[in-house]
């Protein structure tokens, strides 16, 4: 290779810039959950149950349940008696009955922000208000939502269903969200709404999640800037899923959702001189190293932290699981 073809190739490389959204990664709710099962698989021994996903990524399910941790789809998978942790998307009060029931030791890692939706739901419903949800069918957040107030609630997935919806009272509607919906299409649907439902009442704060809007406000940040955009996160990860549209919507050339670094393809980058790097509000940040790792070998190795807010919260673990570890003598942080 001669001098010129050298300094050509520097330079090349030196061009290829990789952005990294702040903030990415683990929320106060998924590091809870996530804690929460560590916690009490230390304090306990395995098993410990899990309904359903603690959260949705592949890579932390996996790492639980090599510690001892046993994921099942239903509460009556659990044998009588045992340890089972809820969910961070939270659960109906069908299924916290049920676990009573069978006698079961239940540890509720729902997200706090979660619940706070939940007790929006039982109090419109308490007042007798018809409840537009809006969010995913069969999502296990918006089930557990559902589940609080049936008699009162309907599922809305988006613009598409404002059309079909029947309420007893048109000036007593009241809307609630899935905590991990995409802030700007939300906003549409409620728009649409309240064509419909000029008294249409809002919530009295919102629901989509500190966390969410954040990833979200980052990658929009950063964007219109990148040739292509990367999203470390799960496919059922909503939060993760509405990341890659996101990005698109805000001028990404491509975007892309991975579990893993062993998932990209160095097709996806001929031609590109900046890639945007983020990733779901349930991912690891070993995920995202990785990525950042075999990005380097593929030239991008000017990283530049791209940073909208900053997040300073947590979630204390719950109550009952704190409480024995205070009694065995551990610091329940």
């Amino acid at each position: 290779m001669s001098d010129m073809q050298a300094e050509e190739k520097v330079e090349k490389m030196a061009e290829k810039r990789l952005l990294l959204a702040s903030p990415r990664g683990y929320c106060a709710g998924v590091d809870r959950a996530v804690n929460a099962v560590e916690k009490a698989l230390d304090l306990y021994g395995a098993p410990v149950y899990v309904r359903k996903e603690i959260v949705h990524n592949k890579y932390v399910v996996e790492s639980l349940s090599k510690r001892g941790a046993i994921f099942v789809s239903e509460t009556d998978e659990v044998p009588e008696g045992a340890r089972v942790v809820f969910s961070a998307h939270g659960v109906s009060p069908d299924v916290e009955s049920e676990a009573l029931s069978r006698g079961l030791l239940t540890i509720d890692a729902t997200c706090p922000l979660v619940t706070k939706v939940h007790k929006q739901a039982l109090r419109f419903a308490s007042e007798d208000y018809d409840i537009l949800l809006i969010g995913h069918e069969g999502h296990e957040e918006v089930e557990g939502t559902y589940g609080q107030a049936p008699e009162h609630i309907q599922v809305i997935e988006g613009l598409d269903d404002v059309a079909r919806i029947e309420v007893r009272d048109p000036n007593k509607v009241v809307w609630i969200s899935q905590t991990t919906l995409s802030v700007d299409e939300t906003k549409q649907t409620v728009e649409r709404l309240r064509e419909r439902f000029p008294n249409l009442i809002d919530p009295p704060s919102g629901d989509i999640c500190y966390a969410t809007q954040n990833r979200q406000g980052a990658v929009k940040e950063m964007a219109a800037g990148c040739d292509v955009v990367i999203v470390v996160g799960s496919a059922n990860s909503s939060n993760s899923v509405r990341l890659v549209e996101v990005a698109l919507d805000a001028g990404a050339g491509a975007a892309y959702r991975v579990d893993s670094a062993s998932e990209l393809s160095e097709a996806w980058f001929d031609g590109a001189s900046v890639v945007g790097l983020t990733s779901g509000a349930s991912v690891p940040e070993v995920l995202v190293r990785e990525v950042v790792e075999r990005l380097g070998q593929w030239g991008f190795t000017n990283v530049e932290e791209v940073e909208t807010a900053s997040e300073d919260i947590r979630f204390s673990l719950p109550k009952n699981l704190r409480a024995d570890l205070k009694a065995a003598g551990e610091n329940p942080v």
